[in-house]
């Protein structure tokens, strides 16, 4: 399974960035896909998940202004990040729980990381 994540970039603070993560290859299922940033100092830490059974989850920071969604038809996920702090800068890191075939067990997949910089 490959993650292909796009959309990042430099904003300023109060504005908005949206971004995407599409899976491909060898998949049977996915279960969740999500996000996980991580600074230049920090560990990862996830920002947003998109369970399969529809539920999502946000970390407290992010609550209220970034919103997840999910396109299952065509394995995406979307990050909308609405009044971005210069705190959010980041690299953000999608993530997939996903089996290859019917009788393997699902593992993790990350994409490459897309880099969001937010200027106060």
């Amino acid at each position: 399974v490959q993650l292909q994540a796009s959309g990042g970039g430099l904003v300023q603070a109060g504005g908005s960035l949206r971004l995407s993560c599409a899976a491909s290859g060898n998949i049977f299922r996915i279960h969740d896909m999500g996000w996980y940033r991580q600074t230049p100092v920090g560990q990862r830490e996830l920002a947003a998940m998109a369970f399969s059974g529809g539920g999502t989850g946000y970390s407290d920071t992010v609550k209220g202004r970034f919103t997840i969604s999910r396109d299952s038809a065509t394995n995406t996920v979307y990050l909308q990040m609405n009044s971005l702090k210069p705190e959010d800068t980041a690299a953000y890191y999608c993530n997939a729980r996903a089996s290859s075939y019917i009788d393997t067990p699902p593992g993790d997949y990350w994409g490459q990381g897309t880099l969001v910089t937010v200027s106060s």
